[in-house]
This record gives structure tokens, C-alpha cells and sequence, in this order.
């Protein structure tokens, strides 16, 4: 999933640059699913309709989050250059996750 803050006709831009085929990102929430307060848009993410337990979000900011900051894994902005490989350095730590969310399941709490 892909959730942002941008207008949904910008994210469709980058979404066809990220995932040209349609075979990666099962769905895109935008501006529009956003929470608007004070003018500011924060990422609500409920609306994923997912057990929060078993999602995290990657973001440059926690603003986006506020309502689940113990979601949140703070990532560098992203400035466009091809060979940032920054998310490629927390697989190790979603496989991690996964492991315990799986593992959590059957009552073996969470395994590092």
C-alpha cells in the first residue's frame, strides 16, 4: 500500500514511475484519505481497514501520523537520487516484524 498526502492525480504520476505494470502496489491513498485539521493533512491509518498491530508506516515525518505514532519508522527524505538504497536497509528489520506479528498469533508474544 501506498499512502500519502500528495493529490491523487500527483500520486498517480509517481505511481506510474514506481510500478509502470500495476503489479506492486495493490492501493493508493491520497490527499483525499487524509485527515484535514488545521490545514494540515496527517495519514489516518485506520482507514487501511488493516489491524493496526500488524502495520507499520514508513515516512520522512511523523506529522503524517500523529493518531499512530507507535507505527511509525522514521526514514531520510527520499531526494530523488537512484542510488539511495535507505529502504533496502530495513529489510532486515520488516522481516523482524513480520516474524513477530506471525509469531504473536500463537501466543509467543513478539520474537525479536
Amino acid at each position: 500500500y501506498i499512502y500519502t498526502t500528495v493529490k491523487q492525480d500527483y500520486a498517480k504520476k509517481i505511481l506510474d514511475v514506481l510500478d509502470p505494470e500495476k503489479k506492486l502496489i495493490r492501493l493508493c491513498l491520497s490527499q483525499q484519505d487524509c485527515v484535514c485539521a488545521r490545514g494540515c493533512y496527517w495519514k489516518d491509518l485506520t482507514r487501511l481497514g488493516r489491524d493496526l498491530a500488524k502495520t507499520v508506516a514508513l515516512d520522512h515525518t511523523i506529522q503524517g501520523f500523529p493518531a499512530q505514532a507507535d507505527n511509525w519508522i522514521p526514514v531520510p527524505m527520499w531526494s530523488g537520487d537512484p542510488q539511495d538504497e535507505e529502504l533496502l536497509h530495513l529489510a532486515p528489520l520488516l522481516g523482524q516484524l513480520g516474524q513477530a506479528v506471525r509469531t504473536r498469533g500463537l501466543g509467543w508474544g513478539w520474537v525479536p
